[in-house]
């Protein structure tokens, strides 16, 4: 493994783990609020979109290289 491969290893483990973290903190302060369904919803929604992008951002510079 170069060292270009282990930073990109890193890179999406380290990201995944902080995403985890912040999916864990929102989901207990949506547990504990009296946020109306709709609004739950749309914070997950937003949540979920975030990651998807970076992923699509990944097989975007795959096929263009």
């Amino acid at each position: 493994m170069n060292i270009e491969q282990f930073e990109t290893l890193g890179l999406f483990l380290g990201v995944g783990a902080l995403y985890l973290f912040i999916v864990m903190a929102i989901w207990d302060v949506l547990k504990k609020s009296n946020a109306p369904r709709f609004g739950k919803i749309f914070v997950w929604l937003v949540l979920f979109l975030s990651p998807a992008v970076f992923i699509a951002k990944v097989i975007f510079e795959y096929f263009v290289e």
